[in-house]
């Protein structure tokens, strides 16, 4: 098994420059569309048709969930019971039985309409174009193909595998910096000197600190992450690297750098991630992994690349969070809605929602799959991720609306955590373990579940044609979550609810 994670040749030999005349043809095309402010860059591999993941697929069976009765712990770190426990809190709000939410079943087709029309405006007739939501397209902002620009400035000589190994080096990194910044950071562009904010802003800092050698060990290939990379990353350096300043200010800087120095740790796992300690050597570990299965194509399991995320990162998390057993459960919380009667066990009462490991599946997958045409078995698994655009459409279509008395200390709580007496667009604050947000996320994992049901009938799509659930994240509701914010708060273009970020918190 070590063989595989042996140093991959980066560099060409004499022979190597005149063999394989493919790779003078990047490994993925970007093609330019009329209308960058609204549409997602369409990627186009060059070497074979874009897969739909799951469509000709051979039936391979998923492995069930653990027995929750007898592996509490392992049952609700699992993809599955993501959506078994989030589907009882929306069973409580169709009933308009929420603690914290009082719902309004009759706006949910407002909010369905809403997400067609946007799909309408940006994709009417090419609906099969539509990417699968990922961190491919937040480094793509301003219609700059920036990650094909990355592909093709490497030598022709470097293998399309080792290209997806720098690919998830970088999208892994990335997206762990993904944690709320706050409404007052924003960075400029090294090489375009424009500014991008939010996630938007986080991909192109972390593009640009990847591209600079931030997170390698190796002087000579800067473009990849490694394990003694990270551990020469501190607070200073990721602030300079991020432009952070007084007047910059960004929330959970600490949080962020503590992630990236315990992912150091996390990358010493050789038989996951090779000696040299990189991410992307997770791709030689899926592709050899006894359950991958060698069709005309790559299939891996999707519970395979749950688990390296899941269980191989797992030291990464903060140990504050949620545990049962003595085993921590990542991003996981006690949530009042769940059913109390019968008397519940301990492990009843946790909903998951390990948002950012699905984000991190979601990301993942796209590079594996543009580029080394690998299909995911069992990726309908993955639901839908409670984060704040998601779950601020909802609130701002009027599907949900807070209840007053959490409202009301939802403000008190702004006014002492923010301070910011002069903010005009106030909006209720909690933290990540509030009830009134564990409730939040797990309704909004259950409506995008409908959501996806209404929206293919509102397009008129049937059977093979009808969107994924990570398409509709892409083009509707994560989309539409942030303009009807920008409408609804031009100012700080923020949430209609606010959540406390320490930079871990997804």
């Amino acid at each position: 098994m070590m063989g595989i994670f042996k140093k991959k040749e980066s560099r060409a030999s004499p022979d190597d420059s005149k063999s394989d005349k493919s790779l003078l043809r990047p490994a993925v095309a970007v093609e330019r569309l009329s209308n960058y402010s609204h549409k997602s860059p369409k990627l186009i591999s060059a070497n074979f048709p874009s897969p739909s993941m799951g469509n000709n697929m051979p039936d391979i069976p998923i492995p069930d969930p653990p027995d929750p009765g007898s592996q509490p712990a392992a049952y609700l770190r699992s993809i599955h019971a993501v959506r078994q426990r989030t589907r009882l809190v929306l069973d409580e709000a169709k009933g308009n039985a929420l603690n914290h939410f009082d719902v309004d079943m009759s706006k949910f087709k407002d909010t369905a309409d809403y997400v067609v029309a946007i799909i309408k405006r940006d994709y009417a007739g090419d609906y099969a174009s539509i990417p699968p939501h990922g961190r491919w397209q937040h480094f793509e902002v301003g219609g700059r193909p920036r990650v094909t620009q990355l592909l093709q400035s490497w030598p022709t000589a470097i293998d399309t595998q080792e290209r997806a190994r720098r690919l998830i080096d970088l999208f892994l990194v990335s997206v762990l910096l993904d944690a709320g910044a706050g409404t007052k950071w924003s960075y400029k562009s090294k090489e375009s000197g424009k500014v991008y904010v939010r996630s938007e802003g986080l991909a192109v800092a972390s593009l640009e600190m990847f591209k600079a050698g931030a997170f390698s060990s190796d002087p000579t290939q800067p473009h990849q992450v490694d394990a003694a990379g990270l551990n020469k990353v501190t607070v200073e350096t990721l602030a300079r690297g991020m432009q952070v300043s007084d007047s910059n200010p960004m929330s959970g800087l600490a949080g962020r750098a503590g992630l990236l120095i315990r992912l150091a740790s996390a990358l010493q796992n050789t038989e996951i991630f090779g000696v040299e300690g990189r991410p992307g050597n997770m791709i030689d570990y899926l592709i050899s992994h006894p359950t991958t299965q060698a069709a005309s194509v790559p299939v891996v399991l999707l519970p395979t690349l749950w688990s390296v995320l899941m269980d191989g990162l797992s030291s990464i998390w903060p140990a504050t969070r949620t545990t049962i057993q003595g085993k921590s459960l990542g991003d996981a919380w006690p949530c009042r809605a769940m059913p109390k009667s019968p008397p519940a066990h301990p492990w009843e009462t946790i909903v998951p929602f390990h948002k950012l490991t699905q984000w991190l599946c979601y990301s993942l997958m796209v590079p594996m799959t543009k580029l080394l045409n690998v299909h995911f078995a069992g990726a309908e698994l993955m639901t839908g991720l409670p984060e704040y655009r998601n779950g601020g459409l909802l609130v701002d279509t009027g599907l949900l609306t807070l209840k007053e008395e959490d409202r009301q200390r939802g403000l008190k709580i702004y006014h002492h955590m923010v301070g910011d007496g002069n903010a005009v667009e106030v909006v209720p604050t909690f933290e990540p373990s509030d009830d009134v947000i564990v409730e939040w996320r797990a309704v909004t994992v259950g409506f995008l579940d409908e959501l996806l049901a209404a929206v293919n009938q509102g397009l008129g799509l049937e059977g093979a044609e009808q969107l994924s659930l990570a398409q509709m994240l892409e083009a509707g509701t994560w989309k539409g979550g942030r303009e009807i914010a920008q409408v609804s708060r031009p100012i700080t273009k923020g949430p209609p609810i606010g959540i406390i970020s320490d930079g871990t918190v997804f």
